[in-house]
């Protein structure tokens, strides 16, 4: 199984779509963003919202690729841009010393 850092690094996905991602990654606020795509109640810490993040973006990208009439395009930058975003605050919170 890969971490989440080689998972986040691996992704190669068309230009326009991660450029989109990372524009709306600026305005990313997790308290309004991620009950939207994972459902609502407690919100996961970071690292297990992006393996669930990337799972369903994954089926998303699938969607894309495929002959699939459901692909939502709206819908796939919204997870990106989560994606994004939880990325920036996984690198943030570990780069930060944890005090007790």
């Amino acid at each position: 199984m890969q971490d989440v850092h080689t998972l986040l690094a691996n992704l190669h996905r068309p230009r326009l779509l991660m450029r989109a991602a990372r524009i709306g990654a600026q305005e990313y606020r997790r308290a309004g963003h991620l009950p939207r795509i994972l459902g609502y109640g407690v919100l996961p810490r970071h690292g297990d919202a992006l393996m669930r993040l990337i799972d369903i973006e994954a089926e998303l990208e699938e969607q894309r690729t495929g002959p699939d009439a459901a692909y939502s395009l709206t819908r796939h930058v919204d997870v990106l841009i989560a994606i994004v975003g939880e990325a920036q605050e996984l690198r943030a919170s570990q780069a930060s010393p944890q005090f007790n």
